[in-house]
């Protein structure tokens, strides 16, 4: 060993000891800070399937592939960030030995040749990142707004600066006759070696260059541990093993919304501690330790952003900046949480207030999302900003009270009246007033193989009244056994969960249990997605076992068997818009497109965001019954895209979605061009043109 060698070796020594406390020092006050979360057992059953889902999620990248080419390129710097890691610790040998390299492996050609180009492919996929975030980040509304934009770059940089490295070295071996991978195998390495001049030393000197860069980038985190841009390749891996869904695979619905809990079970309200038990979040650290992990986690890549119909009609809400607020403000928090430090300027700081109150969250963004969940099914590590954002809501409408006044009256309603609207329950069978075929009741019929849930929408609101009318007629002409509830249904509570009034939820919710049980309902078809779901999916909570299908699916269903035909086209392009309790929530994305394709006798034209990344039509989340004060209305938004396909019939899966969008067209002043109609009634049209 020269001198040169030894010199290296002591400074790569040195700034590693240096980079590893540090690291093991960040670690350790990250650790602390997720477990200051409450319990969430939940998070840690079937193991054998998380790592799977964790596999085959990071392995095959599902989510960021959407993305094409930036999802390609990002696989490739994954797998180059991977491999670099050996290369680095490879580099330890070199700067002891210029002709030295890892043991075993480093002298297979296999492993020479998958390096080199891995190199060469992370080389490139780097580069378009880096001119990807250039680009993207002087668009207006980008997803990269609101970024460490530093970090980024930082974090690209040195990636950038390893992998020349890595080929600097091997050039400086080829150059001094040290190489042992051939010709074939590393053509890149050769070219470069050919170039450089035969310094014995090089290798080494490169290499000590190579250890600095790392460890720089290794102490520059550890002393930012909310430098998620590059903490999420190591916390990614934890986030999505303890994914809420851990039997769902990224892309196969967003599951139920979660319970409030209480010593892990869900709270019944009837039993509640006031004193013991927890309703909502008004702390960082009332959120659970996945949550935590959740804002730990966060890359800020914007996807969620992009995607959010909130940020894009210029609302305040943003699901990235929200997640990195709680993130910052729990970091900031932690010394007085873990060790008593006084820092109770952030302490006192309110999770939810104005500026003025100098509060973490403001209220306009918490009362902005509309729960479509696009943050949540686009999030490459799987945070659930949804369920964070509910849970804040929880505690401001069950402990304070606060929430948008209009959503009051909605509130009320429900308790009083069991549907938003307070219409009177004895008018929610007056849709069927006027067709010529009787509606069986539950009681009246004992045989009856499907219970049709109108929904409240469906047995009160004008326009959904027209689809209840379409469904019901088209079952009866199928031949379908179904019944309804009439008066025995209430509302399944939906609105008033998504708003955070889980009482008001439990009340509704344990009512329909009851009656479906009582009722013996084994299947369910419903018409409304928001229905469709909380029985589908959430009753499960309260211990309903049911299957539960949307009108769309029986209709695809029965067209399939030949039990409704259409015989007469729809003359002109139709569209169709994905709601998004239905799409990104259930992915129920064909039964809707293959009923109107059979009823059309044509491909529909879709929209540019359409299925999976839908654009929504603003009303869930209870935003049905809130004023839209700020920015452009998000019903504006999509029913302007609907328009610009050229379609004369906008068809839709929902009845909040139709009002919306129906109100979106008639704001337009397109109505008398452009008819806004469900699934089912296009469907009815092809065999009946008088509908």
């Amino acid at each position: 060993m020269g001198t040169a060698q030894i010199i290296a070796t002591v400074l790569a020594a040195a700034v590693t000891v240096v980079a590893v406390v540090l690291a093991v020092r960040a670690v350790r006050k990250m650790t602390a800070v997720i477990r200051l979360g409450r319990p969430d057992p939940a998070r840690t059953t079937d193991k054998g399937t998380r790592a799977r889902t964790m596999l085959v999620e990071i392995a095959g990248h599902t989510r960021m592939l959407k993305w094409g080419v930036v999802g390609a390129a990002h696989w490739f710097v994954m797998v180059a960030f991977v491999v670099l890691s050996l290369l680095v610790l490879e580099a330890y040998f070199e700067v002891v030995g210029p002709e030295l390299g890892l043991p075993i492996i480093g002298s297979w050609t296999v492993f020479g040749f998958a390096t080199e180009w891995i190199g060469v492919l992370g080389l490139v996929g780097i580069l378009y990142l880096i001119y990807r975030r250039q680009s993207d980040k002087g668009k207006k509304r980008s997803r990269f707004t609101g970024s460490n934009m530093w970090q980024g770059y930082f974090v690209e940089a040195i990636i950038v600066a390893v992998l020349i490295c890595g080929f600097l070295i091997r050039g400086f071996k080829v150059a001094t006759d040290h190489f042992e991978y051939p010709l074939w195998a590393t053509p890149v390495s050769h070219a470069i070696g050919n170039a450089l001049p035969a310094w014995e030393n090089g290798a080494t000197w490169v290499a000590l260059v190579k250890i600095y860069i790392s460890m720089a980038w290794l102490i520059t985190i550890a002393l930012n541990v909310t430098m998620g841009v590059a903490w999420h390749r190591f916390l990614a891996f934890f986030n999505i093993f303890f994914k809420r869904e851990p039997g769902k695979p990224a892309g196969s619905g967003l599951g139920p919304l979660r319970p409030m809990m209480s010593d892990g079970k869900p709270l019944d309200f009837e039993e509640a501690d006031p004193e013991k038990d927890q309703f909502g979040v008004s702390k960082v650290e009332e959120f659970t330790w996945k949550g935590l992990l959740d804002f730990s986690t966060c890359t800020e890549c914007g996807r969620c952003q992009s995607q959010c119909p909130a940020w894009n009609t210029a609302k305040p809400l943003s699901p990235k900046l929200l997640i990195t607020s709680l993130r910052d403000h729990a970091y900031d928090k932690a010394p007085y949480l873990l060790n008593n430090v006084d820092v109770l300027a952030e302490a006192e700081r309110p999770l939810i207030g104005t500026a003025e109150e100098m509060g973490v969250i403001d209220p306009d963004v918490l009362w902005s999302c509309t729960t479509c969940g696009a943050c949540v099914e686009q999030c490459p590590v799987d945070i659930e900003h949804v369920d964070h954002i509910v849970d804040m809501r929880r505690y401001q409408v069950l402990i304070e009270s606060s929430f948008p006044s209009e959503a009051g009256v909605m509130l009320r309603n429900l308790e009083n009246k069991g549907n938003p609207w307070g219409a009177p329950q004895n008018t929610r069978e007056d849709w069927t007033k006027g067709l010529d075929f009787e509606v069986p009741r539950v009681g009246e019929t004992e045989d009856f193989d499907y219970l049709f849930w109108v929904g409240c929408a469906g047995a009160f609101e004008d326009r959904a009244k027209k689809t209840t009318r379409a469904v019901a007629t088209l079952l009866h002409e199928a031949g379908v056994n179904y019944a309804i509830l009439g008066e025995g249904e209430t509302c399944t509570g939906d609105p008033a969960r998504r708003i955070g009034n889980e009482f008001v939820f439990q009340m509704l919710a344990q009512q329909n249990v009851e009656t479906l049980q009582e009722a013996k309902v084994k299947r369910i078809v419903a018409t409304c997605p928001h229905c469709f779901n909380t029985l589908g999916n959430e009753y499960e909570q309260l211990g309903l076992e049911v299957e539960v299908v949307h009108h769309t699916q029986l209709l695809a269903h029965l067209v399939k068997e030949g039990k409704l035909t259409p015989v007469q086209p729809i003359e002109g392009d139709v569209t169709y818009h994905d709601p998004c309790y239905l799409g990104r929530h259930n992915r129920v994305f064909d039964a809707p497109r293959e009923v109107l394709t059979s009823a059309i006798g044509n491909e529909i034209t879709e929209m540019p965001r359409n299925q999976e990344r839908s654009f929504c039509c603003g009303a869930g989340g209870a935003r049905m019954w809130m004023e839209e004060k700020i920015g452009k209305r998000i019903n504006v938004e999509r029913t302007e895209e609907a328009l610009a396909t050229g379609a004369k019939t906008i068809a839709v899966g929902c009845p909040f979605c139709y009002t919306m969008i129906g109100d979106g067209v008639t704001g337009q002043g397109e109505q008398d061009n452009v008819e806004v109609v469900d699934v089912a009634t296009v469907l009815l049209r092809s065999l009946k043109q008088d509908v």
